[in-house]
């Protein structure tokens, strides 16, 4: 039985969705970072119970911070995006955490860096405080050999497996490929970004609809190991919309709109090699995109009907959807921490 709930929430489920094709899915999978990186903080000595934690976050490791912080006695301030919605201010208020918001900003790579400054702010103001620095200290990445013991214990350890997921801080999918690979076998990584994103050298292609906050950034994270990425997708806005409305129409998937990207990514790259199981993330719920995402289904073009371009170069990249060999090359240099 579990003491606490962010301890069930942080426990992913393993679906098979087809031949070869399995989804990974969170009810919100950054509880999983941030409670282990609390409690190993505890453990040695870097924080006490009631001592403030502070980090800036778009929507899910705000709330995933604040249950960790809940679970332990710890206070937490987040400095949010302009993108956290009503539901999520109110759960923040409930748990106890504070929130400052940033105004709202038609740029998101804005947004970030606005957040980001306020964050030097703030522990000016208050030394005392732990910045948890999501995007670049690799403690969150402890909580995820556990998420890939569980997959190898039931897709098998010979398995030749491809983890497709978005980038985002680097976390999830470094994290994944570092444990799984410990283990021996063969894994690939397939790493998923929205256009515009500095940090695989998108940053010269616009999306005008993009919201895909949470897998792109504007500013270097340290978090993301480049040279653990076998290959990159970039996904539009309207891409990752069909590939959201086709895991829950084909698949009664709900989830949110990065896996929406991952979800087409991964059935594409699984119809490329089918002797290789194909596992992809889905980090949230869909609840955050009814009205962006869902509500717009008639909308969604056939996922049949979508293949990526493939490209050699950063130079090439064009919406709507393109795909590169990485290969384990270094950062692109804007993107370098």
């Amino acid at each position: 039985m579990e003491q606490h709930i962010a301890e069930a929430i942080g426990r992913p489920d393993l679906i098979r969705l087809d031949d070869r094709l399995v989804c990974l899915r969170f009810e919100t999978m950054k509880v999983v970072s941030a409670l282990t990186a609390v409690e190993h903080l505890l453990a040695t000595g870097a924080v006490r119970r009631g001592d403030t934690l502070l980090d800036s976050s778009s929507g899910i490791y705000a709330y995933a911070l604040a249950l960790a912080c809940h679970r332990h006695g710890m206070r937490c301030h987040i400095v949010g995006s302009t993108t956290v919605d009503h539901t999520l201010r109110t759960q923040l208020a409930l748990l106890g955490a504070t929130l400052e918001q940033m105004e709202p900003c038609a740029d998101l790579k804005l947004d970030q860096k606005r957040r980001v400054a306020r964050i030097q702010e703030i522990l000016a103001e208050h030394p005392d405080y732990h910045w948890m620095r999501q995007y670049h200290d690799d403690i969150h990445y402890l909580g995820y050999r556990a998420v890939a013991d569980h997959v190898r214990e039931q897709l098998g350890a010979s398995e030749p497996l491809t983890v497709v997921g978005g980038v985002g801080s680097g976390v999830s999918t470094g994290a994944l490929a570092r444990y799984l690979r410990e283990s021996g076998g063969d894994v690939r990584l397939v790493g998923v970004q929205p256009f515009g994103s500095i940090t695989f050298g998108s940053e010269h292609v616009a999306d005008p609809d993009i919201i895909i906050a949470g897998i792109g950034s504007s500013i270097p994270f340290g978090n993301v190991r480049h040279a653990s990425y076998d290959v990159v997708h970039w996904v539009s806005f309207d891409a990752a919309l069909a590939g959201s409305v086709d895991l829950l129409r084909r698949h009664a998937v709900f989830a949110g709109l990065s896996t929406g990207a991952g979800h087409l990514t991964a059935g594409w790259e699984r119809a490329q090699d089918p002797g290789r199981t194909v596992l992809f993330i889905a980090a949230d719920t869909g609840h955050r995109y009814v009205d962006s995402v869902f509500a717009r289904h008639h909308e969604a073009a056939r996922v049949a009907d979508l293949a990526p371009r493939p490209v050699t170069s950063l130079d090439e990249l064009a919406l709507p959807w393109c795909r590169m060999s990485w290969a384990g090359a270094d950062a692109p240099a804007a993107a370098v921490a």
